[in-house]
């Protein structure tokens, strides 16, 4: 049975996803080819929501955001912020920690052309919401992209119109500040979209709300 806060590896909720996977399973045995868990400390006071896994990036290495450029960027960015620490290298066993922070993705499985449907964001949203419920101390998000945005923002039980998605955008919700961005992947940075200095400075306004808080 799937439940919890991560997907079992075989979880068959979305039968397009189950079947993409399964098809990569025998085109690359090698690769992780799963739901990708979350990754950090179950103390985290930040989480990070980003979309879904890439096919030659998470779903290849089993830790979200690691083995492409998306990555590169986050976790550089992370680094220079004090929300990880080690070095990155594009491998799951690399030794990176994340210090107080949590990364997970609003869809699980690795979708075709990185587009879940919206049937498929729904049905991966019990996951997200037992992921931020399972952090006591959680106190901000960061959502990358909109889809990542919205699909946060109703697993907090709130409506998108109300807390619309916008890059740089602070928004309160209860105990929760959440922060919005541009998702660092490399179609946004090579088109100018998100530039390293517009992320950086997103982390610098959490780091700054997280040192403020008590």
């Amino acid at each position: 049975m799937t439940t919890g806060t991560d997907p079992s590896r075989d979880c068959p909720l979305c039968p397009r996803l189950a079947a993409f996977r399964q098809k990569h399973r025998g085109l690359s045995p090698d690769w992780h080819n799963a739901p990708v868990a979350s990754f950090g400390p179950g103390d985290a006071r930040l989480l990070i929501v980003g979309l879904a896994p890439g096919l030659q990036g998470a779903n290849r290495t089993g830790r979200p955001f690691t083995g492409d450029w998306a990555g590169d960027l986050l976790y550089e960015t992370l680094i220079a912020f004090g929300f990880a620490r080690g070095t990155y290298d594009e491998r799951a066993d690399d030794g990176l920690e994340l210090v107080g922070t949590r990364i997970t993705n609003a869809v699980r499985c690795v979708p075709p052309e990185n587009k879940p449907t919206t049937q498929e964001i729904h049905t991966c949203r019990p996951f997200l919401s037992a992921t931020i419920a399972d952090l006591p101390q959680l106190s901000a998000i960061v959502t990358l992209g909109r889809i990542g945005h919205d699909s946060t923002v109703r697993a907090l039980g709130e409506r998108p119109s109300r807390l619309p998605f916008s890059h740089g955008g602070v928004q309160v919700l209860g105990r929760l500040t959440l922060f919005s961005s541009y998702h660092c992947s490399r179609y946004n940075t090579n088109t100018g979209v998100l530039t390293p200095t517009m992320f950086r400075a997103v982390f610098s306004a959490v780091r700054r709300h997280l040192d403020a808080a008590p």
